[in-house]
């Protein structure tokens, strides 16, 4: 499947989507970015991203991979609540459901000071409390609230299109 209305141009191949009713994985197949963090696929507990090559990030659980256009890449498997920017990951952001969530967790997103959030909110669309994006907004900040698997998808469109966007994402 490929975006190409303007101003997005992403090919996204999927390599899997639905296997009965069970959601399977999900792979984008990407130009990759060496230099900044993408989503490579999600499924059901955890979400895969690609590490950049010039980072510090000793990415512990980092493995090598082929990318798509056979260069070896570095990805890790995250199976707990993540944020990703084009330049930061942050393992085990602390909500690990949505009930979770709290105003606090939105203090370390305004650290990373993006011009939108994305927050995945688990395997359905589920809308918090408005005193939870409180924050965001009353920093300027915009936020889209979708579930998961839209965020995922969302946010390499941004990355792509050079956005400071951050996926703040509850496993689905």
């Amino acid at each position: 499947m490929a975006c190409t209305s303007w101003p997005y141009a992403v090919k996204v191949k999927p390599s899997s989507i639905y296997l009965g009713y069970r959601l399977t994985t999900m792979q984008f197949n990407l130009e990759i970015d060496h230099s900044r963090y993408a989503i490579r696929s999600y499924g059901p507990g955890e979400v895969t991203v690609t590490i950049p090559r010039n980072s510090e990030d000793p990415a512990p659980g980092a493995l090598d991979a082929i990318g798509p256009d056979s260069s070896r890449v570095r990805q890790e498997v995250l199976t707990r609540s993540t944020i990703i920017t084009p330049t930061r990951l942050v393992r085990d952001w602390p909500p690990q459901s949505f009930g979770d969530l709290a105003p606090s967790h939105m203090d370390i997103i305004l650290e990373l000071a993006p011009e939108i959030v994305l927050l995945g909110s688990g395997n359905s669309l589920l809308w918090p409390d408005a005193a939870i994006v409180a924050p965001l907004a009353a920093a300027g900040i915009g936020y889209e609230i979708m579930n998961t698997a839209a965020a995922c998808r969302t946010y390499n469109i941004l990355m792509g299109d050079g956005r400071r966007v951050a996926a703040a994402l509850l496993m689905i």
